[in-house]
């Protein structure tokens, strides 16, 4: 496989493939890197902030793609990402508007599968979360609530958990430990 060279966003929420975020953008060197990669010089991975690393990060990102951005009230500049592959970063540079490049290398993103009947409890529960949040709704035109991979990598994005035991869940080769530990978790809270 042949490395990417990707402009690296650094911040504390996980993103994984199918999932969506909005990010405000207010520095200079943000705004720099969002005009190279709309103007297609780089693309965009997003990782999650690691204290005493080089660059700062866990090595699992997610390339990602502006899908939407506007201009904020206080002329900060919003933009919506769509994570779309998984990715290891191998290696990464700041540059001198201390931005970060990575040198990264495409890793399999986790299969579509059906949710099966002793999971739908999950899926539900997910539905519910989307309701009380309805601003993490917004960002979506379309769920998939039949799909456990979709469903347990949005979870995964939302849990209030270390970025590392989230990371662990995300590197095994599909949703299925992801998928036991909310079950676990959602029957450790609520008679399910």
């Amino acid at each position: 496989m042949q490395t990417i060279e990707m402009a690296l966003l650094i911040q504390e929420a996980v993103l994984l493939p199918g999932g969506r975020q909005e990010m405000r953008m207010v520095t200079p060197n943000q705004l720099i890197m969002v005009a190279n990669v709309l103007k297609g010089h780089y693309r965009l991975a997003l990782a999650a902030n690691k204290s005493n690393c080089v660059p700062p990060c866990y090595d699992t990102a997610t390339e990602c793609e502006i899908i939407d951005f506007h201009q904020l009230d206080d002329d900060s500049l919003s933009i919506v990402v769509e994570g779309r592959q998984r990715v290891k970063i191998l290696s990464g540079a700041q540059l001198r508007d201390q931005s970060w490049i990575a040198r990264t290398l495409p890793c399999q993103n986790w299969q579509n599968e059906p949710i099966g009947e002793e999971f739908e409890i999950i899926s539900a529960a997910l539905e519910q979360f989307y309701e009380v949040n309805p601003d993490l709704l917004d960002l979506y035109n379309q769920v998939h609530l039949e799909d456990a991979t979709w469903v347990s990598q949005r979870w995964l994005e939302v849990l209030p958990m270390y970025n590392k035991d989230k990371l662990l869940l995300v590197e095994q080769p599909d949703c299925h430990k992801t998928m036991d530990f909310v079950l676990q978790l959602l029957k450790s809270h609520v008679d399910v």
